[in-house]
């Protein structure tokens, strides 16, 4: 087995660094999205080209499609260590997340309370903080103003036997910290709570073992773990059986249905096998030998290692400048590479400067409204977030220091 991530050949995988058009450009707005592996690509076409029929029927064409969305759920759902059934796909993390508040406002009682954040993307807040309406009570875990840090023994003083559901970030898309799940959900389910956990911002850097890990919901979007854009939703049955179904009432007997009113896009279903194509293809040029969950794990860590490697001299680089605010850790292992700074000056102003020294990276408060104001940072100006994942190369890095050396 290979000890360190082989990014040349990574990013042969990518079409994207074929491009012409894009050639001499570093990308760094990838917790915006990333960009898509060849697989994904390869299924989506192949699907509109051959199989864009209504699945399930019994004529070929209809029945390899099916077979193809049921591939992708079996598989992603062997690599995040849960059952098949656990995991549903839906337009966006923001509507599975509004859906899931539907549910849980027919659930819970009056004076019953949930906890929140303000470090979250607000997609894992809003939909939450408006279950006050229907005489919830909701309580919000407030970070640290000068670290963005979510303090666990915050979290005790909120918890007791009232408290149902706890909501919280895997990893901020502002502050980068990474939020120790496991330890969160352990202190939730001894108050008797169930957790939701927004993974949106960490999941690109590597698929987590959900099943390992506890939570009773966790959520990601997969246009930013180099696939098409859908939501993706991991739903326990325990919960998920017990919450009011939001699907059509004949499929309420259908785990991964309840809380998929909408009828799926079929070829972006089926295209997400793509994304265990490739992880399976990482651990094979690696010289991994093991099963889909051991090959997710595999390649979560060399994806990780690799950021954390690359992603330290920037930290130390920022850190440096007396003209930024480096929001969340310096320390690369204990964030992901989502790296946000506040200026004197618009995000926005800075990321179009940035732009003419091949920069592609992006400026303003990126629905962290929340964060940006409990830390004190002007929300109009917003802040500079400079992301990237594993396919990010030491030249890119030096690419990007480089530039804002010019630019700051």
């Amino acid at each position: 087995m290979s000890k360190s991530l082989d990014v040349e050949w990574v990013r042969s995988q990518f079409p994207a660094f074929q491009e012409p058009s894009l050639a001499g450009q570093a990308f760094f707005e990838n917790a915006g999205g990333s960009y898509t592996c060849a697989p994904v690509i390869n299924r989506l076409t192949r699907f509109y080209t051959q199989r864009k029929v209504q699945p399930y029927a019994p004529y070929e064409a209809s029945t390899l499609g099916g077979e193809e969305m049921d591939e992708a759920r079996r598989r992603l759902a062997a690599v995040l260590g849960v059952e098949m059934d656990e995991l549903s796909f839906g337009p966006s993390t923001t509507q599975n997340t509004y859906v899931l508040a539907q549910a849980f406002r027919q659930f819970l009682q009056p004076g019953e309370a949930i906890i929140v954040t303000n470090q979250d993307h607000e997609a894992n807040s809003g939909p939450w903080r408006r279950l006050a309406d229907a005489d919830i009570d909701v309580r919000e875990w407030k970070i640290d103003p000068d670290t963005g840090h979510l303090p666990l023994e915050a979290l005790d003083d909120l918890l007791d036997d009232t408290v149902r559901l706890v909501c919280f970030p895997h990893c901020s898309n502002i502050v980068g910290e990474i939020n120790p799940v496991i330890e969160i959900t352990a202190r939730a389910h001894a108050a008797g709570a169930f957790v939701c956990v927004d993974g949106v911002s960490y999941a690109p850097h590597g698929l987590p073992n959900v099943g390992h890990m506890g939570p009773d919901i966790y959520l990601f979007s997969s246009y930013k773990t180099y696939g098409p854009h859908q939501g993706i939703m991991i739903m326990r049955r325990d919960l998920g059986m017990l919450l009011p179904n939001q699907g059509h009432y004949f499929n309420e007997g259908s785990l991964y249905k309840r809380f998929t009113p909408a009828g799926p896009d079929h070829a972006q279903v089926a295209a997400s096998a793509g994304m265990v194509d490739y992880i399976d293809a990482l651990a094979a040029h690696h010289g991994i030998e093991a099963d889909e969950t051991g090959r997710g794990k595999a390649a979560h860590d060399l994806m990780r290692a690799h950021e954390v490697a690359v992603l330290q001299p920037l930290l130390d680089d920022l850190k440096a400048r007396n003209s930024v605010r480096l929001l969340g850790p310096d320390e690369a292992g204990k964030r992901a590479p989502t790296v946000a700074v506040a200026l004197n000056r618009p995000g926005e102003e800075v990321a179009r400067e940035l732009a003419a020294h091949g920069i592609m990276a992006g400026g303003g408060d990126f629905y962290g409204v929340r964060p940006l104001a409990a830390m004190g940072v002007d929300t109009d100006k917003g802040v500079l977030r400079m992301s990237f994942v594993h396919y990010t190369s030491e030249a890119e890095i030096a690419q990007l220091q480089n530039a804002l050396e010019a630019v700051l």
